[in-house]
């Protein structure tokens, strides 16, 4: 499998982030080596003390006035993310999920109007939308407005608000948009740039290494690949393969055959196993492969 196409082609003198500097500051880094960050991605210590601040505040003083003194003091955080994606619209719905902070996103470049992002790597449970002034202008709306979204001009009628918090709910975990924003900030503060070279590299070192390997199948064949490795081990089961990774102190992703059905095909398709290398060593690169070779020939024995 080649990888020539698994990276961007940035300048060099902006792809070194201080990998153990970020290391340094994940605490779950010292506990396993992680394969499985585009599942959850490790939470690094910003983050972790801006969610968990805001919660001990609710305890103190109370679930509405705490959010409202946080937020107060933390008034960037939709222009932050503005800045991550890049905001100059166009006409088109996006959704972003697997990009937003992997990879550099530039809103005018693709032209849309409505983008939509998961934080399924940190904060987990969060998430944003991006919405263009051009849809706010036509009028349009969420299915249901609520309060936040809307203000009452008579009794039969309300005047949704200009901004894009329109499409926003009343209630929302404070303590996890306050997360949001650390993620972010921690994001641009390395350089999206940067990420979006490193990641796929290390995701190509392991593609390479796992091709290698008697009875593993690298099944990765988009264009352009990321940092998402799947692969399969014959006469293996997915599931306790997983199982004895995970004994070994390796984190790693089941990718079961009902959530790939277009990529697997046959319906009898068991899965395969995902690893996605982030902010990990060559070494351990190195050292999850190994395990799988070991793994691998010991189901051949």
């Amino acid at each position: 499998m080649r990888d020539e196409n698994s990276a961007t082609d940035p300048p060099r003198e902006a792809l070194q982030p201080d990998v153990a500097a970020l290391r340094a500051g994940t605490p779950g880094c010292r506990q396993v080596i992680r394969f499985h960050n585009a599942g959850c991605g490790m939470p690094d210590l910003p983050m972790t003390d801006a969610m968990v601040g805001p919660l001990g505040l609710e305890a103190r003083i109370g679930g509405y006035e705490a959010p409202a003194a946080r937020v107060a003091e933390d008034p960037e955080l939709h222009t932050e993310i503005a800045v991550l994606i890049d905001t100059t619209p166009d006409n088109d719905l996006v959704g972003a999920c697997q990009s937003v902070g992997q990879f550099v996103i530039d809103v005018e470049e693709i032209g849309c109007d409505l983008r939509t992002a998961t934080r399924r790597e940190f904060p987990r449970g969060s998430g944003f939308r991006y919405v263009s002034d051009r849809v706010l202008r036509a009028g349009h709306e969420p299915p249901l407005t609520g309060m936040h979204g809307a203000r009452r001009t008579e009794p039969g009628g309300y005047e949704p608000v200009g901004a894009a918090g329109r499409f926003e709910e009343r209630e929302f975990p404070y303590a996890t948009v306050l997360g949001s924003a650390a993620a972010t900030r921690y994001a641009r503060r390395v350089g999206i740039q940067a990420v979006e070279q490193r990641t796929p590299a290390r995701a190509a070192r392991l593609r390479g290494r796992l091709e290698r390997i008697p009875g593993v199948s690298v099944l990765d064949r988009d264009p352009r690949l990321a940092a998402l490795v799947t692969f399969g081990v014959a006469g293996r089961q997915p599931q306790p393969f997983k199982a004895a990774m995970d004994t070994r102190g390796i984190n790693s992703a089941l990718e079961r055959g009902e959530f790939a059905r277009f990529d697997f095909g046959d319906e009898s398709a068991e899965g395969c196993l995902r690893s996605s290398p982030h902010y990990d060593t060559e070494e351990q690169v190195d050292h999850v492969a190994d395990a799988v070779a070991d793994l691998a020939g010991r189901g051949r024995r």
